[in-house]
């Protein structure tokens, strides 16, 4: 069974003057273990469709499974929930808040788990920091880092909860060519060494060319 199944996907964007289409009946299997790179345009709905796979977002239309479990129906707590437990999400902004030491951002999706004690969040903390190279930064702020680091601290709080997938949306997309290479190097290791089923926005062809398979995306519709 595929860890990712979508079956006519669609989502529409309207106001009273106009009427969006940001996809039109997608239809995408992503097995276990799948590391796969999305691409196409500016605006041709790669991050919509990201964020509908993370149940970030509602379809206008079709059905979005994960792990084989559907989402319809769920409330927005449940929904929270199986989101914490089973996705881990990337950004290009890179998303962590300026207030908070490099620790605190890391730790803070464990702190919605009443199952895991503050010793146990201490341990994967540090853990995940260190395999990351980032742990000597642990109390420093995102201010106090560069965009590299600050990406890394990112991947680290994605995957502290040990999720069984990784959304990735544009991840190198502020960094300079050599902090780009390190951090895919990183979403390959989490894929290769941990299993993780690894979806990815991407523009750059050469990182596309090395995950398992290239989806691209033109007007809504997947064309290849």
């Amino acid at each position: 069974m595929p860890e990712i199944t979508l079956k006519g996907i669609s989502k529409v964007y309207r106001t009273k003057e106009i009427e969006t289409t940001a996809l039109d009946n997608v239809n995408l299997d992503i097995n276990h273990g799948e590391f796969v790179s999305i691409m196409g345009p500016s605006g041709c709905g790669k991050s919509t469709l990201l964020n509908i796979i993370g149940l970030l977002d509602t379809p206008t239309a079709g059905t979005v499974g994960i792990a084989g479990i559907t989402a319809a129906g769920m409330s927005d707590t449940r929904l929270a929930h199986f989101r914490n437990e089973h996705l881990g999400f990337v950004f290009q902004n890179f998303h962590l808040i300026p207030s908070l030491s490099v620790y605190d951002n890391v730790e803070l999706p464990l702190t919605y788990r009443s199952s895991i004690g503050a010793k146990e969040r201490r341990e994967r903390v540090e853990a995940v920091l260190e395999r990351l190279g980032i742990s000597h930064r642990i109390k420093h702020f995102p201010s106090q880092l560069s965009g590299g680091q600050c990406q890394r601290v990112a991947i680290a709080r994605a995957i502290v909860g040990k999720p069984s997938i990784i959304l990735a949306d544009e991840p190198t997309g502020n960094l300079d060519s050599a902090m780009g290479e390190e951090v895919m190097e990183l979403l390959h290791s989490l894929n290769r060494d941990d299993g993780l089923t690894v979806v990815m926005v991407t523009h750059n062809e050469a990182h596309a060319r090395g995950t398992d398979r290239t989806i691209r995306f033109f007007d809504g519709r997947i064309i290849s």
